[in-house]
């Protein structure tokens, strides 16, 4: 991701919120695991998206964290009257064209989970992917979750290589 992003501490702001109202009945609940796949799922797709470069899926990443560091900001100076505090922004790493395929699976499963969900889960699934989109171009975090990317091309990697090897 490149510093065009326009991140900013109101719009990582705004991504917490947004990722403290999913858990937050998850964890006053029963816990069950099972209620954390939508908004995990969405978070995934949203945090690899922004090791997409070029493509689709990394525009919209960009544009998202774009929005919501724009919505914050707007927000922020109009409560409380300061100017936005922009942030770095970095990306966790590159896929190769086989990994690329792993998070092109990804988005399937997302897009078929998402059609396949009740409304609030729906929405669990957008939150999920707009704050693992902001989220996953910070620094700090980006660097923490280097594997991601090196864990889609692995996985590729290996798809790729069962679909040449030779039959017993």
């Amino acid at each position: 991701m490149n510093a065009s992003t326009g991140l900013s501490l109101a719009g990582v702001a705004i991504a917490l919120v947004i990722m403290w109202a999913n858990f937050r009945p998850w964890w006053r609940g029963n816990r069950d695991p099972k209620a954390l796949v939508p908004f995990g799922a969405g978070w995934l797709l949203g945090a690899l998206a922004t090791v997409c470069v070029g493509g689709a899926l990394g525009w919209g990443a960009a544009g998202i964290t774009g929005l919501l560091s724009k919505g914050g900001n707007t927000a922020v100076g109009s409560l409380v009257g300061t100017g936005p505090a922009a942030l770095a922004s970095t990306r966790m790493g590159s896929l190769t064209p086989a990994g690329g395929i792993v998070v092109c699976l990804v988005l399937a499963g997302v897009i078929i989970l998402h059609r396949a969900s009740g409304k609030l889960d729906r929405r669990r699934i957008i939150g999920g992917i707009a704050t693992g989109a902001v989220l996953g171009v910070l620094p700090g975090v980006a660097a923490q979750l280097g594997w991601l990317p090196e864990t889609a091309n692995m996985l590729g990697a290996w798809g790729a290589s069962l679909g040449t090897k030779a039959g017993a």
